[in-house]
């Protein structure tokens, strides 16, 4: 994150803050950090959890801290460190902190859901399948992605290939395939339906889709809430009024999606690559020794 925009940042989440009469001095049991990936919707975001974090801290008296992060990498390292309270997760990031870290689901999301993983070519690529990228450069996402990351490095097991590009965003993984960085890449189709038209010069094929629908995303609590403040947010956050909670993306009354096939794509590649070293090789070898 850019010092301009952290401070610009600051200075709007005090600016909520004052309007709402919360003190801005407070103990850090009084803090709520809401985190999740926005990719490079820095402002975006922003203003999309604005009236979600100002309805928050007029309910809890907290002051509540949005932080957005570039992408999965970077928010595995803050839910590992317990350094956000609330997460909006998509499945991915969901899986690992309620598997490694102890977050608790609380509501599912909206619109992160029926997810499918696909592996893309260019359209004149001689690739027809999954067994002739062989050798050959794939483009990934971020560890922590379900559909980007998890999902393809499964679906590929049994493969040796040259190198593995990771990619920042879903956008770059479709931008290299189309420049022919990599021969082939893995984003969700939802992903790949909103960027494709943007790269108006190159045809893509579908090779592969996984036949699983990805969980939806999920709303999480960190395990450094105690028991009293986290049925306070549980209950605030359900009785939000519907605009807020359809604006933060979020279901209060709705069934929390089943993670455990989710989590067990995730140990199994995690077996795969123990300490995400394995891929870092050339070339990588994505079976068991």
């Amino acid at each position: 994150m850019s010092l301009r925009y952290s401070r610009r940042l600051f200075l709007l989440q005090m600016l909520l803050l004052t309007a709402c009469g919360v003190r801005t001095t407070p103990s850090s049991d009084e803090e709520l950090t809401v985190g999740l990936v926005g990719y490079d919707k820095g402002e975006e975001s922003i203003n999309q959890y604005t009236n979600f974090n100002n309805y928050l801290s007029e309910k809890t008296g907290a002051i509540v801290r949005l932080e957005p992060t570039f992408n999965e990498t970077q928010a595995i390292e803050h839910i590992r460190s317990y350094d956000w309270a609330l997460v909006f997760a998509r499945p991915g990031l969901a899986a690992i902190a309620i598997s490694q870290s102890q977050y608790q689901p609380l509501f599912p999301l909206r619109g992160v859901e029926n997810l499918r993983s696909i592996i893309v070519v260019r359209k004149n690529s001689p690739v027809g399948n999954l067994r002739e990228l062989q050798g050959r450069i794939v483009a990934l996402g971020q560890p922590g992605s379900a559909t980007g990351y998890y999902f393809p490095i499964y679906n590929l097991y049994g493969l040796t290939l040259s190198k593995i590009l990771f990619a920042p965003t879903p956008k770059t993984v479709l931008e290299w395939v189309a420049q022919g960085k990599a021969a082939a890449g893995a984003l969700s189709k939802e992903e790949f339906d909103s960027y494709s038209p943007q790269l108006k010069q190159t045809e893509f094929r579908i090779i592969f889709t996984d036949p699983h629908y990805v969980p939806s995303g999920v709303v999480l609590l960190g395990p450094t809430i105690g028991s009293k403040n986290q049925e306070q947010i549980r209950k605030v956050m359900s009785e939000a009024p519907p605009d807020i909670a359809q604006e933060a993306g979020y279901v209060p009354n709705g069934p929390l999606p089943d993670y455990k096939y989710m989590i067990a794509v995730v140990n199994r590649v995690n077996s795969i690559n123990p300490n995400a070293a394995l891929i870092q090789q050339k070339p990588v070898r994505l079976f068991k020794k």
